[in-house]
């Protein structure tokens, strides 16, 4: 779902706010009322992977919006798009939002700026209005935007940016692959898109009920996600969309029943949960932290002591396919998953192995340090 706001400005009233989260994973339903963190939570730990995908039911139930206030949002913002009699002015603010407004056939004035993240060829010409985590909001001002499309996780931090000007906006829940397409299906809705949404929403309904089946009867790995950030490292939880990909390919996130996205946790703890499996993923400037990761397990002695370090268990995964927010990437992120969680044969392992030296390879070859400008870098490592 994604939550949708108005201000309160100068003879506008509010459109009103959408309350209500889908659970980050497909395995895991919940349904969490909030005005900002849309994030879902847990009910708790699966113990293998037929019956994480069990518990799902049927991919309507996964996609159905039922929220009344939800459902009265999406109207009000329906009929106010459609009263304009003329396209919205919309800007997308994070390589995802536009990538999802692209293949909803929307227009845009503005776009966001990625250094290393390609956008849509159908906006090379749009203006330009900064990158996700911290838009110009000058350049924003001065296109008119009707609506801004941002991710709920940029939420607390864009809002009040938003608030200063005359326009409605719409927080997208983009931490899992059920959450982004319920997004969508809310898009077609309100920008009358709704003949994309569904060939879109019926694509995944195709992938899901092909693939939930697939882990059957395999016992779930135990596993821990770091997400690197410059300089530093936090553990990714259920509800973080990397965490949504693991627990919708069936594993078990050592970090699972809270309602937090990430947490920050010592290495000590770390060892406690004994994961089976360690997934490294990164968050901008890939090059910095693959390094990262490789001299901390290679300084840091307690990493030596973890099983999935002994058994050859820990696994960079691509920077493109692994992010912040859920794309149409994700059939290509599970497969790459796959041999990692689930090593049936050597060829597995060595599949695994050569997925993540590809992946770290990537990384190095991104040179998204050197591609980002100074006053981007110290946004992403403030």
């Amino acid at each position: 779902m994604m939550r949708i706001d108005r201000k309160k400005a100068a003879g506008r009233t509010a459109v009103g706010r959408a309350a209500g989260a889908l659970a980050c994973s497909a395995l895991t339903l919940s349904l969490l009322a909030g005005c900002v963190d849309q994030s879902g939570s847990a009910d708790g730990q699966t113990g293998s992977a037929d019956t994480a995908a069990g518990s799902a039911g049927s991919v309507e139930t996964l996609l159905e919006i039922t929220d009344p206030q939800e459902k009265a949002a999406v109207e009000a913002a329906k009929a106010k798009v459609a009263a304009m009699g003329e396209e919205p002015r919309v800007i997308a603010t994070s390589p995802a939002t536009a990538d999802i407004c692209d293949r909803l056939e929307l227009d845009l004035v503005g776009v966001c700026t990625s250094t290393i993240s390609s956008l849509p060829e159908r906006y090379a010409e749009v203006e330009q209005v900064g990158t996700a985590m911290s838009p110009d909001m000058e350049i924003v001002a001065s296109l008119s935007p009707d609506w801004i499309l941002s991710p709920s996780s940029l939420q607390s931090d864009l809002q009040p940016k938003y608030e200063a000007i005359d326009t409605d906006w719409a927080f997208l829940n983009l931490r899992s692959v059920q959450g982004m397409y319920r997004s969508i299906q809310e898009l077609g809705e309100i920008f009358g898109r709704e003949e994309q949404a569904g060939k879109l929403v019926d694509e995944f309904t195709e992938f899901y009920e092909d693939y939930v089946t697939r882990n059957e009867g395999q016992e779930s790995p135990k596993v821990l996600i770091l997400m690197g950030l410059p300089g530093s490292y936090i553990i990714a939880t259920e509800n973080s969309y990397v965490g949504s990909l693991v627990e919708l390919a069936g594993g078990e996130n050592v970090y699972a029943g809270t309602d937090q996205e990430f947490l920050t946790v010592n290495t000590e703890d770390m060892k406690s949960r004994e994961p089976d499996v360690i997934l490294r993923a990164a968050h901008a400037l890939p090059d910095q932290i693959i390094e990262m990761f490789n001299e901390e397990f290679a300084t840091n002695d307690i990493w030596q002591h973890f099983t999935a370090v002994k058994e050859g268990r820990v696994y960079d995964l691509t920077y493109e396919l692994f992010g912040m927010s859920a794309n149409f990437n994700y059939p290509e992120a599970l497969e790459e998953l796959q041999p990692m969680l689930y090593p049936q044969s050597e060829d597995d392992s060595e599949q695994a192995k050569e997925n993540s030296d590809r992946a770290a390879e990537a990384a190095r070859e991104s040179e998204a340090t050197g591609k980002t400008d100074e006053e981007t870098l110290q946004e992403i490592t403030k």
